[in-house]
């Protein structure tokens, strides 16, 4: 027997709003909703800055909204997570089992790079992070990567009102060497940790150029010094450059 309940407005507007984000791909305004549902503007502002707070939705550059981080997060939690997600896992497995290294997807949020899978290396010594962990966007090769997908002006803006810290003996706290290792990241299609952020770990990462918005995917692979050294590193970057344009020709297709 079918429970008596009343159903609540406010939730189906909610998920109208988020079925339409998630169809178009691409940050809406609260004006361009409004038009598409024909909800009350006012009911359309409340609900768009409410799911912000929450996370569930972030706000571009130009004002407008886009699928924020704990939307990937819930879905990954669902059985077959979003489609993004479920997409990109099989090549996470891919790169752990031909580099025994420990994998992660990341999205930026502000100044974070936050993990929304991984694929651990089958080894008692191995690097973890749990998923939903944020990383400092100025750390680490997650973060360059990300920042190498952003205009020089964006990456300028986030350079003048942050300090880089100087995580390791190994990091660059010179603002202009750094940009230089973004600049070469976005050329390469590539970007490296040797030590920078946690003395004794190493890491590649890759940019996803992925039509979702504003937003900055990237692959990570992690290791040990001992796992990641010098005579194989060329061999792990071809390994991830060649799975994200994979993954960037499989997403464009569906």
């Amino acid at each position: 027997m079918k429970a008596s309940f009343k159903r609540v407005p406010a939730v189906d507007k909610t998920f109208a709003i988020l079925e339409l984000m998630a169809k178009i791909r691409e940050p809406l305004g609260i004006s361009e909703i409004t038009r598409a549902l024909n909800f009350n503007k006012s009911t359309v502002f409340n609900i768009i800055h409410t799911l912000t707070d929450l996370e569930i939705l972030k706000q571009a550059p130009d004002g407008k909204f886009d699928l924020g981080i704990k939307f990937y997060l819930l879905s990954r939690a669902s059985r077959n997570g979003s489609e993004i997600i479920s997409t990109i896992h099989p090549y996470l497995e891919r790169i752990n089992q031909k580099t025994s290294l420990s994998v992660f997807l990341g999205i930026r949020s502000g100044l974070y790079a936050v993990i929304v899978d991984k694929v651990d290396a089958a080894f008692d010594i191995k690097i973890s992070s749990e998923i939903g962990m944020r990383l400092p966007l100025l750390a680490g090769a997650g973060g360059k990567a990300m920042l190498c997908q952003m205009s020089d002006d964006e990456i300028d803006r986030i350079l003048s009102k942050n300090v880089l810290r100087q995580f390791t003996r190994y990091s660059s706290s010179d603002k202009t060497k750094y940009k230089d290792m973004l600049k070469k990241a976005r050329r390469e299609g590539i970007a490296f940790d040797k030590e920078e952020y946690i003395e004794g770990i190493r890491a590649l990462a890759v940019p996803l150029k992925i039509e979702n918005g504003n937003s900055q995917f990237a692959i990570w692979a992690v290791g040990l010094k001992g796992q990641i050294k010098n005579d194989v590193i060329g061999t792990y970057a071809e390994l991830l450059k060649k799975s994200a344009k994979e993954i960037e020709i499989k997403l464009s297709n569906e």
